[in-house]
């Protein structure tokens, strides 16, 4: 590699790793560093200011294959005037650079800010965190609700310009810092972590701007697609249950994860059953002679006809349990119960014989339900 400037340290050697060193092991040793000095955990640290701001630009160029090629050839050459490349940091002032920008892309600043201080509070705005959820209601037979069906649909959601990575800039490009927000990406000034501002709108949060869109993208980072995806519908859904496809939103800025597709089911009702929570609630008709001296008949179900027994004497209107025979638990195992509503049904017309029957029925058992 040519000799660089003198005035600064080899990349390689700020990082700690060799020059065959890959991705994964410069992003790792980018992320002890970053963690060790910090300003916002070395507060009043000239120091450790300094040394973050050589191990951010180090990790800047190094973690992007274009940049660092350019440095293996020319070393600091190449990001001096007249060397035909930029780093992209000159000009940033890093005593305005606090932990929100971890979701600024290169070098999993988001997953370092989650593995130092835990989940993001309730409250806290970071303007890239990940991608927008998207929604699609999809309308199932009440059959594919009970078993559960896989069924192809399409979508249309953006996905990250792989031209310029999400960052809506011409990767060669030379970029400086938004004086809007000084580089911070937020529009309240100043290093705080627990303070959270709003994103900068000029910038979008990147705390960098830069005269030259992508071409691919427009500047948007992102790229309309049509994607066919298989959804697997779990059994015991039921109408407004979401099932979540995760990665299938719009992708996100700057690298950053994209969202999630949320499926929003809609059961279409079932001429015989009613449905109350994962319990199944149908009616059945019996005869007179069943219901006086008792009788087993069939009922349907889920899982096709059953033998009901129904005692001597069973009134209509009176409901029995046939367990487990409901809907699946969608959160857990088993199933509900189906309940059973008996209805006496009479024949609509009676040959004499029969009302004789009956008249005599009626004076060798006389019963008044009324009295």
């Amino acid at each position: 590699m040519a000799t660089g400037s003198t005035t600064k340290r080899d990349y390689y050697e700020v990082l700690g790793v060799k020059r065959t060193a890959t991705e994964k092991e410069i992003k790792k040793a980018y992320r002890r560093l970053a963690r060790e000095h910090h300003p916002d955990l070395n507060p009043g640290n000239k120091e450790a200011e300094r040394r973050f701001k050589e191990i951010s630009e180090a990790n800047h160029v190094l973690s992007n294959a274009e940049l660092r090629s350019k440095y293996d050839q020319l070393g600091h050459r190449a990001f001096e005037p007249g060397g035909g490349a930029s780093s992209g940091f000159e000009g940033f002032d890093f005593s305005h650079f606090d932990l929100r920008d971890f979701g600024k892309g290169g070098g999993g600043f988001s997953d370092l800010f989650d593995n130092l201080f835990g989940q993001q509070r309730e409250g806290q705005t970071r303007t890239t965190a990940r991608g927008q959820d998207l929604q699609y209601t999809m309308e199932i037979s009440f059959e594919d609700a009970a078993r559960g069906v896989t069924t192809p649909i399409s979508i249309t959601r953006s996905e990250t310009c792989a031209e310029c990575n999400g960052s809506g800039q011409r990767l060669s490009g030379r970029r400086q810092t938004c004086p809007e927000c000084g580089g911070t990406g937020s529009r309240r000034g100043g290093m705080s972590f627990f303070g959270i501002g709003q994103g900068c709108t000029r910038c979008e949060g990147t705390g960098m701007l830069s005269g030259e869109s992508c071409p691919r993208c427009s500047g948007r980072g992102t790229v309309p697609t049509t994607e066919r995806i298989n959804v697997k519908i779990p059994p015991g859904v039921d109408t407004g249950s979401k099932i979540r496809v995760a990665g299938k939103g719009e992708a996100g800025r700057l690298g950053v994860p994209p969202g999630d597709l949320y499926i929003l089911t809609k059961v279409r009702p079932h001429p015989l059953y009613e449905r109350k929570g994962d319990n199944l609630y149908i009616e059945a008709p019996i005869t007179v002679t069943e219901a006086a001296l008792g009788a087993t008949i069939e009922v349907q179900t889920l899982d096709g006809r059953v033998m009901m027994k129904t005692p001597a004497g069973t009134q209509s209107g009176q409901t029995f349990r046939l367990s487990n025979k409901g809907m699946p638990h969608l959160k857990g195992d088993g199933r509900g119960d189906q309940f059973v509503r008996v209805k006496i049904v009479l024949p609509r017309t009676l040959d004499e014989q029969s009302k004789q029957l009956l008249r005599d029925f009626e004076r060798l058992n006389p019963y008044n339900p009324r009295a």
